[in-house]
């Protein structure tokens, strides 16, 4: 070592970190790319080609890819059959990005709309099987307001 502390939580990381395994990680390194504008931090791929690890940035955040090892029971949700995990983004202009990744290979899950909770909001899925949420603030809901909406969403909820 050259004597220099280590950061516990590496510069420009945050303490939770997205970890998607991808069938075609390169190819969906190029997807984030074009539908959600990510910077690709860096890559390591294996001997034989498939990706051992990257990561990329997302607006302020990083999320870490890997391909597909089935010999190590680390598949994607294609093969696995789904997943029970959304990553939400939020952006500046919701309508936008979810444009954008439509166009890019997205499907859409649920459109854009306004939320009771004060965002604009909408579900897609990416051609590697993961299903991220996008979201715009628009306006902030006090718990009140919040819990009278979804009351009247669902009078069976007290």
């Amino acid at each position: 070592m050259n004597g220099k502390a280590v950061k516990p939580i590496p510069e420009g990381m945050r303490s939770v970190t997205p970890h998607l395994i991808c069938a075609g990680a390169a190819r969906a390194i190029e997807f984030y790319k074009s539908a959600f504008g990510a910077e690709e931090l860096s890559r390591a791929p294996g001997p034989d080609g498939r990706l051992m690890h990257a990561a990329l940035r997302i607006g302020d955040s990083v999320i870490f890819l890997t391909d597909e090892f089935p010999e190590q029971n680390c598949l994607g949700p294609v093969a696995a059959a789904n997943s029970p995990v959304a990553i939400h983004l939020y952006v500046t202009d919701v309508d936008a990005v979810f444009a954008q990744a439509q166009k890019a290979g997205a499907s859409v899950l649920m459109p854009v709309a306004d939320m009771f909770w004060g965002d604009r909001y909408g579900m897609l899925k990416d051609p590697f099987g993961h299903r991220w949420s996008l979201a715009t603030h628009q306006r902030e809901v006090t718990p009140q307001e919040l819990q009278e909406a979804v009351r009247k969403m669902r009078p069976d909820c007290r």
